[in-house]
């Protein structure tokens, strides 16, 4: 995967040209940069995330975000990483070393899920007379105005670090870390588990059903994001595709499906804001990206807002409530493109939903006694289709017209149809050996796909 990257001046510094007068003093003002991010999250109101807010904002909810890793020193989550773990192999025991292809992700997903901003400190003025200068500014607590606020800023992060999109030095695939991370944040209390990570595949080894069985059979809500066209997922990729999971796609900035930044697929459960986001960096900086990568912790944070404000519901209702208060777009009902249609916050924790016992999404309980005929003594390495991959939409191949064949000579010398079945013969074999290269070197599970671009980085205000 690549990333796009446009290095841009610090939002203090174009604050302070604009300013005039204040000049002097936004230079070296953390806040000016944190303040322009906080008014860049429009989804806070429009996805109706602050109406929602009269009503929880996730306390005593913990969710795991299975990405790259979290810089837990990020000022905008301070406090918030209470527990992590990295099955990598490659990162640090707690989950908050940045890993893999995209070093920043896990950082850009955790503040937009449950960032609480800060309070920039400010120096004492300048002592008269001949008194001491006063000593450095104490560090200010958790939580503020400035920088990234998320979705649910109340709740509490466990960071499980994994290395895809890249060679891992660790040495573990994503078939044995993707279920190792499910598992291990189910055990340590998720309630909620945010994937903004994906395949361009929408099939899954068989080394994962079990994870995602456990989680279900444990009540916790899985969000996944949907994947981006831009990165290679014209369709929904794994684990996007697992029943019950919640598989969020992505809105432009007018809300409608994002030519680049989502993809689709009958798996999609619910559509979210995915073009022009904001979030934290590691070392405390902030950036601009898209992709489905970001729709999904905007999900993940209002269900974590739902089972703040009823701790016994279910998984299933959860997940019931978020699509079924969604507001309907494209096709009448659910589509390929929106789902159940485009979140909405303030609905999913005000409105009267009937209860229900079932995941409108499926279950991966149901589809492994169909599909595996419940059989976990033997998991295979292989994928094995899913029904759950949506058809394809690209219009069928056509097919060139045949010409007439033309007439040959049947006298044709002997030497020289000899002469072209050796070679016909010859290019067979080569092939054949170089499909058995390529066949040994084949990944069980397609790469991970780009779920998220930077488009503008911002590097850390100097204090």
């Amino acid at each position: 995967m690549t990333l796009r990257f446009r290095r841009t001046l610090s939002a203090a510094l174009a604050t302070a040209l604009a300013g005039g007068a204040l000049a002097g003093a936004l230079l070296t003002a953390p806040a000016a940069a944190a303040d322009a991010w906080r008014d860049k999250e429009f989804w806070l109101k429009d996805s109706g995330v602050t109406n929602a807010w009269q009503v929880s904002k996730g306390a005593g909810v913990k969710v795991a975000i299975i990405d790259s890793g979290i810089d837990g020193n990020h000022p905008d989550l301070k406090g918030v990483v209470v527990g992590g773990t990295d099955v990598s192999g490659a990162g640090a025991p707690n989950g908050q070393k940045s890993i893999g292809a995209k070093t920043e992700h896990g950082t850009l997903v955790a503040t937009m899920l449950a960032g609480r901003g800060h309070t920039t400190p400010t120096a004492s003025p300048s002592p008269t007379g001949s008194a001491p200068p006063p000593g450095p500014p104490t560090v200010p607590p958790a939580g503020g105005p400035d920088g990234i606020t998320g979705v649910a800023p109340e709740a509490q992060i466990l960071a499980v670090s994994t290395w895809l999109g890249s060679p891992n030095p660790g040495g573990k695939t994503d078939q044995e870390q993707i279920p190792d991370a499910v598992r291990w944040a189910v055990d340590n209390g998720a309630k909620v588990i945010n994937i903004s990570l994906g395949s361009t595949s929408p099939d899954w080894p068989q080394s994962w059903d079990a994870a995602f069985l456990y989680a279900e059979q444990k009540d916790v809500v899985i969000v996944a994001a949907a994947g981006n066209r831009v990165g290679g997922n014209v369709q929904v990729g794994a684990p996007a595709t697992i029943p019950g999971v919640l598989t969020v796609a992505g809105l432009d900035g007018e809300g409608r499906a994002s030519v680049d930044s989502s993809s689709q697929g009958i798996s999609i459960g619910v559509a979210a804001p995915a073009e022009k986001l904001v979030g934290g960096i590691p070392g405390g900086g902030y950036a601009e990206w898209a992709g489905t990568s970001g729709a999904a912790p905007i999900v993940s944070g209002v269900a974590a807002l739902i089972r703040s404000k009823w701790p016994e519901m279910s998984a299933n209702q959860v997940i019931n409530r978020i699509v079924s208060t969604a507001k309907d777009a494209g096709a009448p009902g659910k589509d390929p493109l929106y789902g159940y249609g485009i979140l909405n916050a303030e609905a999913a924790l005000k409105d009267d939903v009937a209860a229900t016992t079932s995941n409108p999404l499926g279950s991966i309980a149901d589809w492994i006694r169909v599909h595996r005929r419940g059989d976990f003594s033997e998991p295979s390495q292989a994928p094995v289709a899913s029904p759950t991959s949506a058809a394809p939409t690209l219009v069928d191949p056509t097919v060139p017209t045949a010409k007439t064949p033309a007439t040959v000579d049947d006298a044709l010398p002997a030497a020289v149809v000899l002469g072209f079945g050796a070679l016909f013969l010859a290019l067979v074999t080569g092939a054949a050996i170089q499909l058995r290269r390529v066949s040994k070197n084949a990944p069980a599970v397609a790469e991970e796909a780009e779920t998220g671009a930077l488009l503008k980085v911002d590097p850390p205000a100097r204090t």
